[in-house]
């Protein structure tokens, strides 16, 4: 388990994140139109799964929107932003925002993504959603990089993740 905090009050979480150099674990989960979409789908690109507890929260959306400016410039390359949200929230606010550089998935149905990951939150408020973390993925869906972020309200180390490209 991985030990983080919520504004400074520890939690924890069910487990942790796969090794830099192991492959990623499988996943399928819904993409806005709500038809699945797997790690299989995504063979040969760059993956930066941004993953986090909720959209509509300043911290989640601040990071999803960083992403999409980043993510314009990258070659072979896909965001992709995960959380527990239902697809049409996640629908919602990237079309609020304008944001069409990442792809938004949803783990909502059993949170075995959040399970498999190792990053579901075990216990206080937040219990069931997934922690604030990012994955780094090659081409052959190795990975390459990971963060667990230690407190939730802050965001992800952007300049690392993408170093990893």
């Amino acid at each position: 388990m991985a030990n983080i905090t919520l504004g400074g009050n520890p939690i924890k979480t069910s487990g942790e994140l796969p090794q830099n150099g192991t492959a990623a674990p499988e996943f399928t989960l819904v993409k806005a139109d709500l038809s699945p979409a797997s790690l299989a789908d995504f063979k040969g690109s760059k993956l930066v799964l941004n993953i986090f507890p909720s959209i509509d929260t300043g911290t989640c959306a601040t990071s999803v929107r960083k992403f999409n400016e980043q993510a314009a410039s990258l070659e072979n390359t896909k965001v992709l932003c995960i959380s527990r949200d239902l697809p049409f929230a996640q629908k919602r606010f990237c079309g609020a925002e304008g944001l069409d550089n990442v792809i938004t998935l949803s783990d909502f149905k059993d949170g075995a993504f959040g399970n498999n990951y190792g990053l579901t939150i075990a216990d206080g408020p937040l219990a069931g959603l997934h922690s604030r973390a990012v994955v780094v993925l090659d081409e052959n869906g190795n990975i390459k990089y990971t963060e667990q972020v230690s407190e939730i309200a802050d965001e992800p180390n952007y300049e690392n993740a993408l170093a990893a490209l």
